[in-house]
């Protein structure tokens, strides 16, 4: 299998400078690309005096995370497509495991490996951790984090799992899974596009893993920071289209609405904590969540699948109420 690895840059000079060393250096057996989404900064520039093996793809507009890769990856030709953050440090023999798992297992359609935290190494980190699920009610979670409580690495978490969605902080997916299930969705433009992708790979009938025997160190935050409102808008507001485009059947519908009540607890407690800015970006979110449902609900006539997409009714029952903190606690 040939492997085109492909970091998606925007405005990235200073992270380009600091993390993409690791993955030349690691990475020689894979072709590398960095598509840059109308950066404005000397990111291009950059590359091509230093970088001269690595090839760069110029994306006309900034379409986010989902229409740069869309658009990108049009213009790679590997096997395998590794679509990695730019603010991702890779370690050494980082590839053999992840390609080892998709040489075995032809159903394999995408994968992650362990995401640690680059700040604090001996800790998951928060995007990805050890392999994705959702709950009922469309909320996100890993082996590894949940919510805000994140784990240690004590090697609790190296297998070869079966998950729900693979993380896009380090994405690797068989080209013709891909596009044959017309990649990422535009319309979620950043955050939890990963998950819609993975749904649609599942309910065509492949599998996702995650691969404890690779691991990355991941910085998170370098695009959005987690105390930025616009990740709470994105994060609000695509969990719902993910539910109206991918659960089928009557009862989605309240689900949903229940899901909307929650999102009204969690602009309360954004309000009393004093981040009434997060609190405008979720009813910001549930807006355009309304004005994006026509649109949704005519995806959802060919997206909806009866795949049981969730292990936990409620994570927020069992983490707030139970106060099962960690996963092996779910």
């Amino acid at each position: 299998m040939t492997v085109g690895i492909v970091i998606l840059n925007w405005n990235g000079r200073k992270l380009l400078e600091q993390f993409l060393p690791s993955v030349v250096h690691f990475s020689q057996k894979a072709t590398i690309y960095v598509a840059d989404n109308a950066s404005t900064d000397d990111s291009v520039l950059y590359l091509s005096e230093n970088f001269p093996t690595v090839k760069i793809i110029q994306n006309k507009t900034n379409g986010g995370y989902a229409k740069g890769y869309n658009d990108a990856l049009k213009h790679v030709s590997e096997d395998i497509f590794v679509l990695l953050n730019s603010d991702v440090e890779v370690t050494e023999n980082w590839l053999p495991p992840m390609l080892s798992e998709f040489s075995k297992d032809r159903n394999l359609a995408a994968a992650q490996p362990k995401i640690l935290d680059y700040k604090n190494k001996r800790f998951f980190e928060y995007a990805g951790a050890a392999g994705g699920y959702i709950d009922k009610f469309g909320y996100p979670y890993c082996r590894g984090r949940i919510f805000d409580t994140i784990e240690e690495d004590l090697g609790q978490y190296n297998d070869v799992k079966k998950i729900f969605w693979a993380t896009g902080a380090c994405l690797f997916i068989r080209k013709k899974d891909f596009w044959q299930v017309n990649g990422f969705d535009e319309d979620f433009f950043a955050h939890q596009e990963e998950i819609d992708l993975c749904w649609r790979l599942q309910a065509n009938g492949r599998i996702i893993k995650y691969i404890g025997r690779s691991s990355v160190y991941h910085l998170g935050g370098a695009t959005l920071a987690s105390e930025n409102p616009k990740k709470t808008f994105y994060n609000f507001r695509n969990s719902l289209l993910l539910l109206v485009k991918n659960v089928k059947g009557s009862g989605a519908w309240l689900t949903i609405s229940l899901r909307l009540i929650l999102d009204g607890v969690a602009g309360v407690q954004f309000l009393l904590k004093g981040k009434i800015a997060h609190t405008v970006a979720i009813i910001k979110a549930h807006f355009s969540f309304y004005s994006l449902l026509p649109k949704f609900l005519k995806k959802r006539k060919s997206e909806a699948s009866k795949i049981l997409y969730y292990q936990r009714k409620s994570v927020v029952w069992r983490y707030f109420i139970n106060k099962n903190r960690i996963f092996k606690e779910l």
